[in-house]
């Protein structure tokens, strides 16, 4: 019988009673669990009987069967994968971008000799040294690693000049034949550098950086030989060696890297810890747009018969049901006539459920956190875990940008260092940024200024917070000051500076008379309007006029005039001078005899330890016996405390008179009497009181 006569197993078993389902019972031993993949070949089943253990399942399984995935154990795997996350997560990339902008802002330079700075200036436009701090802290975020390469230039003296002078940009050639300045940084790949010798580099202190030479640059060199002959000569030694590395010239490179162990070759970069996250929002949105495609996805069954009661149907009723629903495609509702051996049953899919939001706000967190940036500044604050992270994360984001720009302040530390060496410059420039800060810039500058007003802090500690230059500002405020001492340049007009000195000279010397108003202006001033002579009236027209009460108008004098005798004020004058002079003395007196008992009823050691209120209560009682004492009259011990012990009073005109001083004192001076100013007032009130 051949293999096609023979009859093979049903799929199904048919069973009608209990019997023929005993024949079944083997079958199920082989109901198992089949795992999908298994990384690992270690197994441990029936290590003892019916006892089994569950193999281990670690990334390093998952990564062997997801390769592209694997973010690799090395330092070039780790910046690959950083650099494909900058080019292909918007994210990343645009807080790395963000970093290498705002840590890069406003860079300058300045120095003190304007000649100098010109030329530095112009120097900084050649080398692009704006576009060139972005890249280099871009990349040291991005790669963690910096290498630059330098190209140098000679320039004479005559190129020096203009470079300070000039308004246009200098190209230099490396056909000038005296100083040498760099004019060019290339950053390179990473990836394609290696260190000779490996990890024992590290500790040899000296390393030597090898660039690798792909075929396609080979080629690309070879078949562009105008190219190939602008190269340094060490690289078209290596292309005519056909070497497929060069070593790079370490006079020309500088190598930067970000928080490197020491005994590691490179650092690895700051996106290197949320690698992980970052694979994860990628495979969140490539699972959405799986989903999509079957969002609308609908299954409708269709059953005919029913095996419980043993109902099959036929091959042409279930064309006819088929035929039926192929034909009705579109929407609306169909009408179908069946017997009731039909069922129908639809499901439709939940998927809608899975496209949401709320799953990327773990990963999005996760990478926001390990690029230090809070969530209050991508509007995820409701998922925050209060103002204290939030705080440490921006201090964190801070610090990030403020290590890059140390890092970059080095760098160009350097290359400014070479100039002034090479150029023979006195002094080196200074690099200055635009000040840097996220709390609130007016309220500290503000307080500052105040502190130094104060004199807490000194201006140059005012200067360096406000982020200038103490030495150019000093010598540039001593450049201001000649100018305006030259009346080269007005002078200032604030509220803390007169810019109208000379002109409140000349009022204060045309007040006095030491000017005349020729000697200031050449405006001359207008003459009077002519007034005409007023004819004396006649005789009869005096008549008309006179008056009985008195003398008649415009009369002329018949006979001299008595002359008028003037009598001075000498008694009343000479009085009151008196009696000032001599209530002084008697206030005098009165507090020699008071002053201890009064002490003693306030319970006091001396009159400092009175209160203000206490020695103006002490003036009153003092005045007050005064005025119960006539001018002249001798003043003993026994008739102060018989008046005293009398509760002496003022008079109406007394309290009026003082009332009227000291009200016209606090106008003018707008404030109250000292004890001093009191007494005179006190003196005076006395002394009028009597005239």
């Amino acid at each position: 019988m051949s293999d096609k006569e023979k009859k093979s197993d049903p799929p199904y078993f048919m069973f009608s009673n209990a019997e023929d389902l005993s024949q079944a019972s083997g079958n199920v031993d082989s109901y198992d669990g089949i795992l999908s993949s298994t990384a690992s070949r270690r197994s441990y089943l029936d290590i003892e009987p019916n006892i089994s253990v569950r193999n281990d399942f670690t990334k390093e399984d998952y990564y062997r069967f997801r390769p592209l995935e694997d973010p690799g154990n090395n330092h070039r795997s780790y910046m690959a994968n950083c650099m494909k996350a900058y080019e292909k997560v918007g994210i990343i990339k645009n807080i790395i971008d963000l970093m290498g902008d705002f840590a890069s802002q406003g860079i300058t330079l300045h120095h003190q000799d304007k000649t100098v700075e010109t030329f530095y200036r112009k120097w900084w436009e050649l080398v692009d040294g704006t576009e060139r701090s972005e890249r280099f802290l871009n990349t040291l975020y991005r790669c963690g690693n910096v290498i630059i390469n330098k190209r140098y230039g000679k320039i004479s003296t005559k190129t020096k000049k203009e470079m300070s002078k000039a308004e246009d940009k200098i190209n230099i050639s490396q056909n000038i034949v005296k100083k040498t300045i760099p004019y060019k940084y290339d950053f390179l790949n990473p990836l394609t550098i290696e260190v000779d010798g490996g990890y024992a580099a590290a500790f040899s202190g000296e390393k030597v950086y090898k660039m690798q030479l792909s075929r396609s640059l080979k080629t690309s060199l070879e078949k562009n030989p105008s190219v190939l002959n602008s190269l340094p000569d060490y690289i078209k030694k290596a292309m005519k060696d056909g070497s497929t590395k060069i070593t790079l010239d370490p006079k020309t490179i500088e190598v930067y890297h970000y928080k490197k162990d020491d005994w590691l070759l490179w650092a690895s970069p700051m996106i290197n810890p949320i690698i992980d996250d970052i694979v994860m929002l990628e495979k969140m949105k490539l699972a959405d747009m799986s989903a999509l495609d079957g969002a609308i996805s609908n299954i409708r069954l269709w059953r005919l018969g029913n095996l419980e009661h043993k109902i099959l149907p036929n091959k042409g009723a279930i064309d006819k049901l088929r035929n039926i629903l192929a034909s009705n495609v579109g929407g609306g509702t169909m009408d179908l006539v069946w017997g009731p051996e039909i069922d129908f049953k639809e499901s439709s899919t939940q998927i809608y459920k899975f496209l949401g939001t709320e799953k990327y706000q773990p990963v999005l967190n996760s990478i926001y956190a390990g690029l230090g940036i809070p969530p209050t500044l991508t509007g995820l604050a409701g998922q925050s875990g209060g103002y204290t992270n939030n705080f440490i994360s921006l201090k964190t984001l801070i610090d990030r940008l403020e290590y890059g720009r140390s890092l970059l302040n080095q760098f160009w530390k350097k290359e400014i260092a070479y100039i002034q060496k090479s150029m023979g410059f006195s002094s080196p420039a200074v690099i200055h940024y635009d000040h840097m800060l996220l709390s609130d810039e007016a309220s500290e500058k503000n307080l500052l200024i105040q502190l130094a007003d104060r004199d807490i802090i000194s201006v140059e500690t005012l200067r360096d917070r406000f982020g200038e230059i103490n030495n150019i500002e000093e010598s540039r405020l001593k450049s201001e000051s000649k100018k305006r001492t030259k009346s080269k340049m007005p002078q200032k007009a604030d509220p803390y500076h007169n810019g109208n000195v000379e002109s409140d000279y000349i009022k204060i010397a045309l007040q006095k008379g030491e000017l005349s108003i020729e000697d200031v202006t050449d405006i001359k001033p207008s003459k009077p309007a002519n007034v005409e002579s007023v004819t004396s009236p006649s005789p009869e027209q005096n008549k008309k006029i006179s008056n009985d009460n008195g003398r008649p108008k415009f009369s002329q004098d018949t006979k001299p005039r008595k002359q008028k005798e003037v009598k001075p004020k000498s008694t009343p004058t000479a009085s009151a001078a008196t009696v000032l002079i001599w209530c002084q003395e008697a206030q005098k007196t009165i507090s020699d005899v008071l002053n201890p008992a009064l002490l003693n009823h306030y319970n006091k050691t001396n009159l400092r330890t009175l209160s203000k209120a206490e020695m103006i209560q002490l003036e009153d009682i003092k005045y007050k016996i005064l005025c119960n004492i006539k001018p002249f009259e001798e003043i003993s011990t026994e008739k102060l405390i018989t008046i005293l012990e009398s509760s002496p009073r003022l008079s109406e005109s007394q309290q009026i008179i003082k009332s009227s001083i000291f009200t016209e004192f606090f106008d003018k001076n707008n404030r109250s009497p000292n004890i001093d100013e009191l007494r005179h007032i006190n003196a005076i009130s006395y002394s009028m009181s009597f005239f």
